[in-house]
């Protein structure tokens, strides 16, 4: 849920740092001479912060602000939501599909994403964890090949098999 925008006469505080359009500051007024300020500029006074003394306000036009803050909330989730993408191999994984899934981890990893690369292991593979080891060092070296890569968590035994994670260096 965004926070609450407080504007004009909403703002509750004796006197407030002002800060222009363009970004420059005018200094500290009392509440009622800054309103009159973004008035006679036909634009709006908004509460920026009000974690310091005297809280900051910003004269410009409040549909402006909110879209501003719309977009840099939309881009914040965006960001959030594909960071990591997953590589799934299997335990008797053939070299075909091994390249297969170093080219899409390649792809990934150019886009910026990091990438977990899991292999699931069932029944008797879970005995055979250095096989499994090997087939995941394995992939890492033919990926070193074309794309620089750092290791951010190492290789970790996990409810059903192995993961790690990897990014671009």
């Amino acid at each position: 849920m965004p926070k609450r925008v407080f504007i004009n006469n909403q703002i509750r505080a004796d006197k407030v740092r002002v800060i222009d359009p363009d970004g420059k500051q005018l200094g500290i007024f009392n509440l009622q001479e800054a309103i009159q300020k973004a008035k006679e500029a036909g634009l709006d006074l908004i509460l920026i912060t009000q974690k310091v003394q005297p809280p900051i306000c910003k004269i410009m036009d409040y549909g402006k602000y909110l879209y501003r803050e719309s977009k840099k909330e939309r881009k914040k989730r965006a960001t959030k939501a594909g960071e990591l993408k997953n590589v799934r191999l299997s335990f008797n994984i053939s070299e075909h599909d091994l390249e297969t899934r170093v080219r899409a981890a390649e792809k990934f990893l150019k886009k910026g994403y990091r990438v977990r690369v899991e292999m699931v292991l069932r029944g008797r593979e879970r005995a055979l964890s250095n096989f499994s080891k090997q087939k995941i060092n394995h992939f890492l070296e033919v990926l070193k090949e074309t794309v620089p890569i750092k290791i951010e968590r190492e290789l970790k035994r996990e409810g059903r098999g192995l993961t790690m994670i990897i990014a671009k260096e």
